[in-house]
């Protein structure tokens, strides 16, 4: 389990991340939602350790999390936005790097590199320099070297930004597979229909504070399953509704051009954050 208490993080006098408080179980599968600046890459520097709290403490299965606490540092790792590779080496040569950074046994790293990079669709390309690769394949790369030392955390910071729309589902369909496999998933993302699609809980996050967090489908559900998008003079109008029949009972009685669908995670975000966007 990763407890956050009270976490803070200043730089001078700008506030990136403010008395933050957050429960993520183990085997969870968390999204941690928000626009550019909103503090979800501040959270994963902290959680990795690369950033130091400016108040607060994060702990790992009820152990505080400190940069020397190498034992508890390597149940997690990280996939940042960044590709961190070097061009001109292969899969396997990325991989065996990876390893002995870690002090795996050879046999051990190749081994798993075998296994992961098989799991991963990428077993094809292994002989294949970093250069050569599309964008998802250098992202599954990425996560099958976070695999690598087996951690219990993955901690993943927009792994699919960037991406085209088919490399994107690959990579919702590889961190399903994982997140089955009892890893615990942080994932930062301002994709709502990512989010919506693979986190068993979510958390809104504006100007460094953690608005909100639940299921997808009990914020859906609260706001209403149904909207009604209505063009009126001054633009565009959501209308939310619980029920069908009362969805549908607008659309009879209104006079502007309307349409029905169905309520995503992106209306529940923009209702519960979008002023304070707006007030930016």
């Amino acid at each position: 389990m990763i407890e956050l208490k009270h976490l803070t993080k200043k730089y001078d006098h700008f506030l990136a991340v403010s008395d933050l408080n957050l429960k993520i179980e183990t085997g969870e599968f968390f999204g941690l939602l928000g626009p550019n600046g909103a503090g979800k890459t501040t959270t994963i520097g902290m959680l990795s350790t690369l950033l130091l709290p400016s108040e607060g403490e994060i702990y790992i299965d009820g152990e505080r999390l400190t940069r020397k606490n190498n034992r508890l540092k390597r149940k997690l790792s990280v996939i940042t936005q960044e590709y961190s590779m070097r061009q001109d080496m292969t899969m396997d040569e990325i991989m065996e790097y990876q390893g002995r950074l870690y002090y795996m046994p050879i046999k051990k790293i190749r081994e798993r590199s075998e296994e992961l990079l098989d799991f991963c669709g990428l077993i094809d390309y292994r002989r294949r320099t970093v250069r050569k690769l599309s964008g998802g394949m250098k992202r599954k790369l990425m996560v099958c070297r976070a695999l690598l030392t087996e951690p219990e955390i993955l901690l993943l910071d927009e792994p699919t930004a960037g991406m085209d729309a088919l490399a994107r589902r690959q990579m919702w369909n590889l961190l399903k597979k994982l997140n089955q496999q009892n890893l615990t998933i942080l994932l930062t993302t301002h994709y709502m229909e990512e989010a919506e699609t693979l986190c068993d809980r979510v958390g809104f996050m504006c100007n460094g504070v953690l608005e909100e967090t639940d299921a997808p489908k009990n914020m859906i559900e609260l706001l209403g399953r149904y909207t009604v998008d209505e063009v009126c003079p001054g633009g565009m109008k959501n209308h939310y509704f619980h029920r069908k029949e009362d969805a549908i009972q607008f659309l009879s009685d209104s006079s502007n051009e309307t349409s029905l669908r169905n309520t995503t995670l992106e209306d529940v975000f923009l209702e519960k954050v979008g002023q304070q966007l707006e007030r930016r």
